[in-house]
């Protein structure tokens, strides 16, 4: 029991190498904790030396020398409200005469070593119309002071939603307009779980990614199919996650799914053309030290009075072994390369995956015919994109085409309220819209047509019984002709 409060103690803490994600009101950033690094956040900037051992959601306060210093608790009589409040503000004229203090004058107090809320609490003692204004009114100015003179921070562990909402609040086209909710959506339509197998297709810098990962819990495998040269990880690897969860990864390009459904992948291909290359390399090599070596020759007898430099020697000795190296390094990696390739390859050859999410700045409609066939029957599959006409396209040729049910095209939208005294009411600004959903559940089409290889026939009775209608049909037509 104690070891296991050792360790979430030891999950809780700040430590070198970690990713934590700083936020300072509704802004947000994911950066890498390092020993003195200079880290530029709303125009601040500061060292992360001293959150190290501290514990995550742990407010700091930025000095004058950059250092961060946690901030007390805040006690009773640290509230900036004011105890006189006008009735309306019908009578307050907005001509910017009403603060006694300058620009200056706020610098001085600044130099002199006055801390954000000492600051705006000057502002207020110094303002002619604050005692005016009506509680709400007063609120408000506070809060809108504190925003612009305080320099608190708060340190948070990474997670798919604080990293949703900051990618979605600095860099929506990364994410393909990606939404929190819309991301949780994908995670409960797609049954991630532990345990399971899931085929990933995402351009969306890894977020999609990592949040299939965070979900699973290290436990399961994860394919990530890519486009391109290789996949990209970089908000995969802002979670933070453990080592052992990378061991789960497993990424497949996606020029080769048509190969591998065929059955004519070849794992030794690039090994070859690299090797080919690699030769073409030592050749010309190889071909230019014996020219020198010729060359030296020749010139042996003309300068034989002449002594080798063994310092040349050294140094030429140096570049050998360092270009053995390199080649060496090299083949280790394109042999880790293959490893992986025929790891993924071996788990979608099985076609068993338990799930498969798609969202993509690409069509997805090619991309989601290719990638179900990986799938096992009874299983979900869900695509994100960020117009509806795609998914549409994609909704009709799984209806054309059969071997999915279920079928369900939505769309996200969400609406944030603010919620306080006597003053609840929707935000004014909101996001227009969070993207579209196709979802659905794969049927196995393949094992009905082997178990009705032939048309349905009638039933003998029924078969019977029509055959006596239809001769004396024709019975009664011959007696009319006859007639």
């Amino acid at each position: 029991m104690a070891e296991c409060v050792n360790d979430s103690d030891a999950e809780s803490t700040i430590n070198y190498g970690d990713y934590v994600v700083l936020k300072r009101g509704d802004v947000f950033k994911s950066v890498l904790v390092e020993n003195k690094k200079k880290v530029i956040f709303e125009k601040q900037w500061f060292f992360l030396d001293n959150v190290v051992g501290q514990l995550y959601r742990t407010m700091f306060e930025i000095e004058a020398s950059g250092s961060l210093k946690p901030k007390a608790v805040k006690g009773a009589g640290d509230s900036l409200d004011s105890k006189e409040a006008g009735q309306d503000n019908r009578h307050i004229v907005d001509d910017g005469r009403s603060q006694k203090l300058t620009r200056d004058d706020i610098e001085t107090l600044k130099e002199q070593g006055l801390k954000g809320q000492e600051i705006v609490q000057q502002l207020i003692d110094n303002s002619t119309t604050f005692k005016d204004k009506t509680e709400f009114a007063q609120a408000k100015y506070i809060k809108k002071k504190k925003k612009k003179y305080e320099s608190d921070i708060t340190v948070l562990k990474p997670s798919a939603r604080l990293l949703a909402m900051m990618y979605h609040g600095r860099e929506p086209g990364k994410i393909c307009h990606l939404r929190y909710d819309t991301l949780a959506q994908i995670l409960t339509l797609g049954n991630i779980h532990a345990g399971s197998k899931i085929i990933v297709f995402e351009t969306c810098a890894g977020l999609v990614l990592g949040s299939v990962m965070e979900r699973m819990g290290g436990f399961g495998s994860v394919i990530q199919m890519y486009p391109g040269g290789g996949p990209t990880r970089a908000g995969m690897e802002s979670f933070g996650l453990p080592s052992h969860f990378h061991e789960t990864l497993h990424d497949f390009p996606l020029c080769k799914v048509n190969a591998l459904l065929a059955g004519t992948l070849d794992l030794t291909e690039k090994d070859a053309d690299s090797q080919a290359n690699g030769s073409r390399i030592g050749g010309s090599d190889s071909s230019q030290e014996t020219s020198g070596v010729s060359e030296e020759k020749k010139s042996e007898p003309q300068s034989m009075e002449v002594s080798v430099d063994p310092q040349e020697e050294m140094r030429r000795a140096e570049r050998e072994r360092l270009r053995e190296q390199r080649a060496q390094e090299k083949k280790v990696k394109m042999e880790e390369k293959r490893k992986k390739l025929a790891s993924a390859a071996a788990l979608l050859e099985g076609r068993n995956a338990d799930g498969l999410v798609i969202a993509c700045r690409l069509h997805p409609c090619p991309v989601l015919m290719g990638l179900l066939k990986f799938l096992a029957p009874s299983r979900p599959f869900v695509v994100y994109c960020q117009y509806r006409e795609p998914l549409i396209e994609c909704y009709t040729k799984l209806r054309e085409q059969g071997g999915a049910i279920s079928l369900r095209l939505t769309d996200s939208w969400i609406r944030h309220y603010q919620v306080l005294p006597n003053r609840t009411h929707p935000l004014l600004l909101m996001s227009g819209g969070g993207g579209y959903l196709l979802s659905g559940t794969t049927v196995a089409t393949d094992a009905a047509k082997a178990r009705n290889p032939h048309k349905s026939e009638e039933p003998a009775a029924k078969r019977l019984k029509l055959d006596e209608i239809s001769s004396s049909c024709d019975g009664s037509a011959k007696a009319i002709s006859l007639v």
